[in-house]
């Protein structure tokens, strides 16, 4: 049986205050523009975010996608780094959907400084791809969930800027990023011409992510999610649970992180070896003396379900629907399979 799922924060299930907003969500076409509780959400979520609209969409990947639609032409270049989630866990949709291509950048933490940034964009030649965006990952997923400060943001998308870029930001944990800086999530996203926001990890909704900039953007963001398929109906019933999300799901993140450090200063002190980031959020990274297909079957045996992220490399995620009880049982269960 199967008690403890750490795999990630997207498998939480809807809230009784969002099922509850769902069943009575007020409800129209919102292609024809017409959902109100979409409408509502959308600009709840621009101001939080402190831009000037935002669109509802239905996941993470499909607001990055449309953010480098509507931020490149086909041929263009992208700077990113190369263990991010647009690069690494995306289907290769910039390359079938905008035609651009990606300058793989690399740095500790997920992040790479404006020196490298710089050093990367070539002069302006015909036989050099055009440079067009920078894209940057707020947490970083396969960096062990580190938050990006916003003086490394500043700095990168000043010189973006400079360079005549645009810049992104996949914020799909950016309220991760905002509790583990005490910073708010306007802030953080202020620096980048866009921004996504996932509702469904660690906010806790059952689908969907939010993308954010100018209204011109947005505007030619909404045409994109058309021809991509998002244009969506009565999605406020869904977006009911957005709303909720984003007024109950930041101090529960607080918790997320907490319970992290928790298992953290257990795991540590029972001699495991952990990939801990400057900055950590609510992921920990555990390397393995034997693969690590092996160490998440005995995990899974034993009650714990956890994702392989490398040959040698296990992550755990804290999320909103593992209590205290939840994280001390998994610490007795890692007790019984210390090194």
């Amino acid at each position: 049986m199967i008690d403890i799922d750490l795999r990630s924060d997207t498998v939480t299930k809807p809230s009784p205050a969002m099922r509850q907003a769902m069943a009575q969500a007020e409800v129209g076409d919102d292609v024809y523009g017409e959902d109100p509780t979409v409408q509502q959400l959308e600009t709840t979520a621009a101001m939080l975010l402190g831009k000037e609209a935002s669109l509802f969409v239905p996941s993470g990947t499909m607001a990055n996608q449309i953010a480098i639609l509507t931020h490149t032409h086909r041929g263009d270049e992208i700077f990113i780094h190369r263990d991010s989630h647009a690069y690494y866990y995306e289907a290769g949709a910039a390359a079938m959907w905008s035609g651009a291509t990606f300058n793989l950048l690399t740095g500790p933490d997920g992040y790479f400084s404006a020196e490298d940034l710089a050093e990367a964009v070539r002069p302006a030649n015909i036989h050099h791809p055009r440079p067009q965006l920078v894209l940057l990952e707020n947490t970083h997923n396969r960096a062990g969930g580190a938050a990006i400060s916003l003086d490394r943001i500043l700095s990168v998308s000043q010189c973006a800027h400079q360079l005549g870029l645009r810049v992104h930001i996949d914020g799909a944990r950016l309220y991760n990023a905002s509790i583990a800086l005490n910073q708010p999530v306007a802030l953080l996203a202020g620096p980048a011409d866009s921004v996504s926001l996932c509702l469904s990890k660690g906010l806790g909704a059952p689908v969907g992510s939010i993308l954010a900039g100018t209204r011109s953007f947005v505007e030619q963001a909404r045409r994109y999610r058309k021809s991509l398929g998002g244009g969506m109906r009565q999605a406020g019933i869904l977006a009911a649970a957005g709303l909720v999300a984003l007024e109950e799901g930041p101090a529960l993140i607080v918790e997320d992180h907490r319970r992290a450090r928790k298992l953290k200063v257990a795991l540590e002190a029972m001699g495991f070896d952990l990939v801990v980031p400057e900055i950590p959020t609510n992921m920990l990274f555990i390397r393995t003396a034997v693969p690590a297909e092996d160490q998440i079957l005995q995990l899974k045996r034993l009650g714990v379900l956890a994702t392989q992220m490398g040959s040698q490399l296990i992550r755990l995620v804290t999320h909103r629907d593992l209590n205290e009880a939840a994280i001390e049982r998994a610490i007795t269960i890692f007790g019984s399979i210390a090194p």
